[in-house]
């Protein structure tokens, strides 16, 4: 009776995999290009690139079922692709990235510090709602607040979760979230992204502060 349990246990748990070594290479490549094509590549050449990206991304998925981490990106690229397309015409990626964050929380909530809870939360947040699109800012807020319990002092967590409280005009609550952004640590290998964010940081603590002008 006992084995018969854990078998059913194991049927309903999803089998997770931890990358090898040529995975997190790869991983760490994709990364970086997604930084380079979000804080240095021209504005208009952008979705081109992304579209790049995402079919490495999908490679990847594909070549490491079971790991979370490979879904995250691929989630991160097809939103960032869509923010370089814009308009109605990102839908269909924005789905895209939301369909991988979700298969990425069911393998591991807490890969990459949480990266899942604050992608996902900030698409919530950003996407348009019914009948359009599936925007939520009440499921963005449950989702970037746990990303904060995962990840409490990192850069994206605190960024994305300041961006959304500025949305909702909550402005000296953004700006301490921001300040601790601010305080970051370092990530290793990702020195560009940190440099791009905290750019993005800096012009968000500039917009809050031409609305309360």
């Amino acid at each position: 009776m006992k084995r018969l349990f854990i078998a059913g246990l194991l049927a309903f748990a999803p089998l997770t995999w931890a990358l090898d070594q040529a995975g997190s290479q790869q991983l760490a490549n994709l990364q970086q290009r997604w930084a380079q094509i979000q804080y240095q590549t021209p504005k208009d050449k952008r979705a081109d690139a992304f579209e790049k990206l995402a079919a490495d991304a999908s490679t990847l998925v594909h070549q490491h079922p079971g790991s979370a981490e490979p879904l995250i990106w691929e989630g991160i690229i097809n939103s960032s692709w869509a923010g370089a397309i814009g308009g109605l015409g990102a839908l269909g990626k924005v789905k895209s990235a939301k369909a991988s964050l979700e298969e990425a929380m069911k393998l591991d909530p807490n890969a990459l510090q949480g990266s899942a809870y604050t992608s996902l939360g900030t698409l919530y947040d950003q996407v348009p709602g019914w009948p359009i699109g599936f925007g939520d800012s009440d499921k963005a807020d449950t989702l970037l607040r746990k990303a904060l319990q995962v990840n409490p002092n990192g850069i994206d967590s605190n960024y994305f979760w300041a961006d959304h409280l500025s949305r909702q005009k909550r402005y000296a609550e953004a700006t301490a979230a921001l300040e601790k952004a601010r305080q970051a640590p370092p990530r290793p290998g990702r020195e560009l992204a940190d440099q791009g964010r905290r750019g993005d940081i800096d012009a968000l603590l500039k917009a809050i502060k031409d609305k309360q002008d």
